[in-house]
């Protein structure tokens, strides 16, 4: 084994083969292994500042706790009074030291600490409405100037210079206080990692408590860190085996897809016949943001297993299409911001100029809502059915009948599932052996071929009307359906058993979609899925939707 390969297997904690998951393929999800490296460094630089505070003597937060001294009250004081001066402070001598305070006192918190932090930068730094109010009042007062050209035209550029000054006014009291504290961080080594870090923290309080105030604050920095991470400030770099161990090693860690089980399959994921693309960052160097991998095919794969398993590869010069099969988002506080969109068309555009004999760009992805649709619509029909056996009048039954009544399974398919199960699931109609089928554990229905045939049918049209026709607000309601929609993709094909993992069956029963990224057509069909919430499917996909 040579230097590079023991650096990556000392400082990575790898993950057996058996435990990988396709199933949030180009999903951009948060990552355990990613909260726990943060977690590390916090936890060394709190060490670090509580050895510095030791010897000097001062009566510092860490020292307190390697002292095993109950001082919580005191240590966040420390650190409010460090983020209040790090908003107020306006000596750039002392900024530096200023900000290291507080992000340092930041990561030394707990959870419960952070968020009454968080709370208070939420409160307490937000804007004047009191002010805005006031200047409101003024801006309406104002006389609008007339239009009218003439005598008056001096006192009606004296009225508009007014009314410039008083949106200027207007415009700077609109923003919070915390913006400061956002602009500073942004320009601080180490700052935007911070940021980052900070926003995981919020959203991890929001998902617990309905607070407008953390709402709006997670919005303010949600769209500081959409401008601050433009595509034109991010550089896409192809990761190969000749970078330095440490961004292996962190390609390995933050890998949520399909986990990385030996450094074998570190060194084939970047070797021939596949691509891997990270978006860096200036401000974070050596740790991508996101990363994409990408497997050269002579077409458009219907399984994950000969996605990853390949091998040989295909010799690239044969190779007629580029297959998305993973993309992973580093950092949970970069959730809600797009930067898969713009890393898809970048690496589409990339491969492209470099092998013009790519002429296919497409996904192997999963569909993760479908099982727990599914699963939702049938066992809502049963207890209909349930409740129409039951004691109601006539006319009850007749009234709820037309308003909830849904006929999940075609005649055909309800006769084939009797039929074919009445040995293997108990269940007076099709609805409720398809119902105990699906919702076991064992998946036994997936080892007979006569039983896969028999639910194939029904899984695969309802799996198409689900992704076609099911919507949230206008959109899909599969997420990772909405994220390529709105890329600008197109759903082509829809494959069976095409991942037969515990978790592939029980999110999708097995079933993977293809979707495509036609080059001619991507700004137009994620325009038109935008405006009128519009899904672009193949013709094979509208047609198995128009059995429904």
């Amino acid at each position: 084994m040579n230097k590079k390969g023991l650096a990556i297997l000392m400082r990575t904690k790898m993950r057996p083969s058996s435990a990988f998951d396709p199933n949030k393929v180009l999903s951009p999800p948060s990552t355990d292994e990613a909260k726990r490296m943060a977690e590390e460094s916090e936890e060394k630089h709190s060490i670090e500042r509580s050895m510095k505070h030791a010897v000097t003597g001062e009566n510092s937060i860490s020292s307190h706790k390697l002292l095993g001294s109950d001082n919580t009250g005191r240590e966040i004081q420390r650190v409010k009074e460090s983020m209040h001066s790090a908003i107020s402070l306006n000596k750039t001598d002392v900024l530096d030291d200023v900000l290291n305070d507080f992000s340092e006192g930041f990561y030394s918190l707990s959870h419960e600490n952070r968020r009454e932090l968080l709370l208070v930068l939420a409160k307490d730094h937000d804007l004047n409405r009191i002010q805005v109010r006031e200047l409101m009042k003024q801006y309406l007062d104002l006389e609008l100037p007339s239009g009218n050209k003439g005598e008056r035209d001096i006192e009606e550029e004296g009225l508009l210079s007014t009314f410039y000054r008083m949106e200027k006014n207007l415009r700077h009291a609109l923003k919070p206080m915390y913006e400061v504290l956002f602009e500073r961080l942004n320009t601080h080594p180490g700052g935007l990692k911070f940021l980052s870090v900070l926003r995981a923290d919020i959203l991890s309080i929001i998902e617990n408590e309905n607070a407008a105030s953390l709402r709006a604050l997670d919005s303010y920095l949600k769209e500081k860190l959409i401008t601050w991470l433009s595509p034109a400030s991010l550089e896409l770099h192809r990761i190969t085996w000749d970078d330095p161990a440490s961004l292996l090693e962190k390609i390995v860690a933050y890998e949520a897809v399909h986990p990385i089980s030996s450094l074998l399959d570190l060194k084939r994921r970047v070797g021939a016949g596949r691509r891997c693309f990270g978006y860096l960052h200036p401000a974070i160097p050596g740790e991508p943001l996101i990363f994409i991998e990408v497997s050269l095919m002579k077409n458009i794969a219907k399984t994950i297993q000969e996605v990853l398993w390949d091998d040989p590869p295909l010799p690239e010069c044969e190779a007629t299409c580029a297959l998305f099969y993973s993309i992973s988002s580093t950092q949970p506080g970069l959730a809600g911001i797009n930067l898969g969109k713009f890393l898809i068309k970048r690496v589409i555009e990339l491969v492209k100029r470099e092998m013009p004999h790519i002429s296919t760009f497409a996904t192997l992805s999963p569909i993760p809502g479908f099982m727990k649709w599914l699963l939702s619509k049938l066992a809502y029909q049963l207890k209909f059915d349930e409740a129409e056996t039951s004691e109601v009048s006539d006319s009850l039954k007749e009234s709820a009948a037309a308003a909830f009544k849904e006929n999940i399974l075609e005649p055909e398919e309800e006769g084939v599932l009797i039929n074919s199960f009445r040995e293997s699931a108990a269940g007076k109609s099709g609805m409720e052996v398809l119902w105990n089928l699906l919702k076991s554990t064992n998946y036994e229905w997936t080892k007979s071929d006569a039983l896969l045939q028999a639910i194939k049918p029904p899984l695969m049209r309802l799996c198409a009307r689900y992704l076609l026709k099911e919507k949230r607000r206008g959109k899909a309601l599969d997420s990772v359906a909405n994220f390529h929609l709105q890329n600008g993709a197109i759903i082509e094909r829809l494959n069976w058993m095409a991942d037969r993992s515990e978790k592939g069956l029980a999110q999708s029963g097995g079933i993977m979609v293809n979707y495509i990224y036609m080059m001619d057509s991507i700004e137009e069909n994620a325009q038109t899925y935008f405006s009128t919430g519009h899904i672009n499917a193949s013709f094979d996909i509208n047609g198995i939707v128009e059995q429904t």
